[in-house]
């Protein structure tokens, strides 16, 4: 949610924001529906406050016993309270305009985001690790996979498309690389674990942005409650509503929960294997920090997230996202892409987005700054990591030519020793 003060103020920056995410100038619909709503206010206070005096006369002509005068003045009274009433149903209606107009722009792109309109333009930061080399010609995950218990038929059978049923090796794995990266970011770098809710209400799915624009992309209830696409919401609308102390920040959570998405903007893309799915298992990591420090946190978070990359031994890159392929809620998004042999290109594992006050503003998540008056909060999130895609990476990057998969050294803990997985 963007703050109409700063709009009126500077409408013509706040258009070449949105132009350089791809949308139109919105400054003066927003300006437009905002005068409407301040005119409003404005004819409410002068009716609230002739009423008021005109009370004060009808005490004064009753002490006066000037009956007539009073019952003159108590009849105007009675049509200023409908008046009134009118006025604040059109205030209530103004307000309700201008929220929705708001809710519906993105995020403005912070001042170091490339142009650009899709992922051709994104911007390499760095690259990190080294491929891997075969004596082999490396295959796609979904054509060894199945032996290791990616059960793609029966993952379809049982629910239709982009489901997959995970089971022995794969299975084990999985849940090793879910507690690995559980134990790396809340051991190592300070995340506190949280095991927080997958069905959430309207006003939480809204507070991060998923709503009211996106709403075809998420799986609702008979009840109507939504199925969480990542734990990014349970997690952010921890602190909605609230006035926290500045002491308590930063607060840094962490969660391995399901997610859960319709892919509707994703037909005709990776239909094949267990990179696409309608649920999946991830990682989540969620900063709530103040403005002087959001720059640096998001720094960290994607750090963290490097960091469970490099110690599973995975090449990978990180890409700055131009204005045009972010999120809606994000001011700067990082992505990390891991290397994956059998397709022979780099592909997303994580994003790590700064949100500024955006989504703040939407959950009205504020702290007590300096001089003890409230501001809102800067939220981040980022993906630490997308399990079902890791999977697929540890299985691309360490198989091996008889179809087995070495198990990177950081994981045979968690799987008992276990340094090899065998196909069925």
């Amino acid at each position: 949610m963007h703050d109409i003060r700063l709009i009126r103020e500077n409408p013509e920056a706040f258009d070449a924001a949105l132009v350089r995410r791809g949308g139109e100038p919105e400054s003066a619909t927003l300006v437009a529906l905002d005068e409407a709503r301040r005119t409003l206010t404005t004819r409410q206070q002068e009716a609230q406050a002739r009423r008021n005096d005109l009370s004060k006369q009808v005490g004064q002509a009753k002490a006066a016993k000037d009956e007539k005068r009073a019952q003159e003045l108590m009849a105007e009274v009675a049509n200023l309270k409908d008046e009134l009433e009118a006025l604040t149903l059109s205030q209530g209606a103004a307000d309700e305009a201008l929220k929705v107009a708001l809710s519906a722009i993105p995020n403005l792109p912070a001042a170091d985001v490339p142009d650009g309109v899709d992922e051709e333009e994104n911007q390499l930061v760095h690259t990190v690790g080294t491929q891997p080399s075969f004596a082999f010609e490396p295959k796609e995950h979904d054509s060894f996979g199945p032996a290791l218990g990616l059960d793609f038929e029966t993952g379809a059978l049982l629910s239709g498309a982009r489901f997959t049923l995970v089971r022995g090796h794969a299975a084990k794995l999985a849940r090793a690389l879910g507690q690995f990266m559980l134990d790396t970011l809340t051991i190592e770098h300070g995340y506190e674990e949280v095991n927080p809710p997958l069905l959430v209400r309207d006003e939480a799915v809204y507070g991060t942005g998923q709503l009211p624009k996106f709403a075809e992309d998420l799986f609702r209830t008979t009840d109507g409650r939504w199925l969480i696409p990542t734990a990014e919401v349970s997690l952010t609308n921890i602190v909605r509503e609230q006035i926290l102390a500045a002491d308590a920040l930063p607060l840094r959570f962490t969660a391995l929960t399901p997610c859960f998405r319709s892919e509707a903007g994703a037909a005709g893309r990776d239909t094949r294997g267990y990179i696409r799915q309608h649920q999946f298992d991830k990682v989540e990591m969620v900063s709530i920090v103040t403005p002087e420090t959001s720059e640096a946190e998001h720094e960290r978070m994607t750090a963290c997230a490097e960091d469970v990359l490099t110690r599973l031994g995975l090449a990978f890159r990180r890409m700055k996202l131009c204005a045009g392929d972010m999120g809606f809620s994000a001011a700067r998004t990082y992505d990390l892409e891991v290397w994956l042999p059998g397709q022979g290109r780099y592909r997303e594992i994580s994003s790590c987005s700064t949100c500024t006050d955006f989504q703040a503003r939407r959950m009205n998540a504020r702290y007590r700054a300096e001089g003890g008056k409230p501001a809102f909060v800067h939220t981040l999130n980022g993906s630490g990591l997308a399990v079902g895609r890791t999977l697929v990476a540890v299985l691309e990057n360490y198989q091996q030519e008889d179809g087995s998969v070495a198990v990177p050294e950081v994981l045979q803990p968690y799987l008992r020793g276990l340094n090899r997985l065998e196909p069925a």
